[in-house]
């Protein structure tokens, strides 16, 4: 038997295992509507929440590690993101990263904070590239993450990426 779930194929059965690795809501929803927190008086728990919403909607069929971010920008607006795996590997995108790219496409580049979230027990801080990323367009933002215990962790960002690589000084 093979250590890794077969994908999503079109084949009877199939289509329930990929639904299941996606994690807690399986099937996909429409998008939610705009979703917004007060940027004066948010709470990390209040972001993560947000977090969790998205994670139900990642595709994961391979690692079976559904992952959800949540992006709060100045302006109040969270915007969701999730990991979506490929067949290649080097195509996939996570959460962290679909959460920035909505905010940029969306005109929504002053982010102010990110709560990342993976299944129960399961600590899930931003990989390297998605702080890479995330460094340009909000050095200082908020991180919050769960650790292994479930406890709600929080850094800023040039504290998880103190060497972020830049082409200009004026980027720090």
């Amino acid at each position: 038997m093979s250590a890794r779930p077969r994908p999503a194929t079109g084949r009877k059965g199939d289509a329930v295992r990929a639904r299941a690795a996606r994690g807690a809501g399986s099937a996909r929803a429409p998008s939610d509507p705009a979703v917004r927190l007060d940027p004066r008086t948010w709470t990390p728990r209040a972001l993560m929440r947000e977090a969790d919403r998205a994670r139900r909607r990642a595709y994961a069929p391979y690692s079976r590690f559904p992952v959800g971010a949540a992006l709060l920008a100045r302006d109040g607006t969270v915007i969701h993101g999730c990991n979506v795996e490929n067949a290649s590997y080097g195509l996939t995108v996570c959460a962290e990263r679909n959460a920035m790219f909505q905010a940029v496409s969306r005109g929504l580049e002053d982010v102010i904070a990110i709560a990342v979230t993976a299944r129960e027990g399961r600590g899930a801080p931003p990989c390297g590239s998605c702080r890479q990323v995330l460094h340009e367009f909000g050095p200082r933002m908020r991180v919050i993450w769960r650790d292994a215990r479930g406890r709600l962790r929080e850094r800023r960002l040039n504290e998880l990426l103190p060497d972020a690589f830049v082409l200009r000084e004026d980027q720090r």
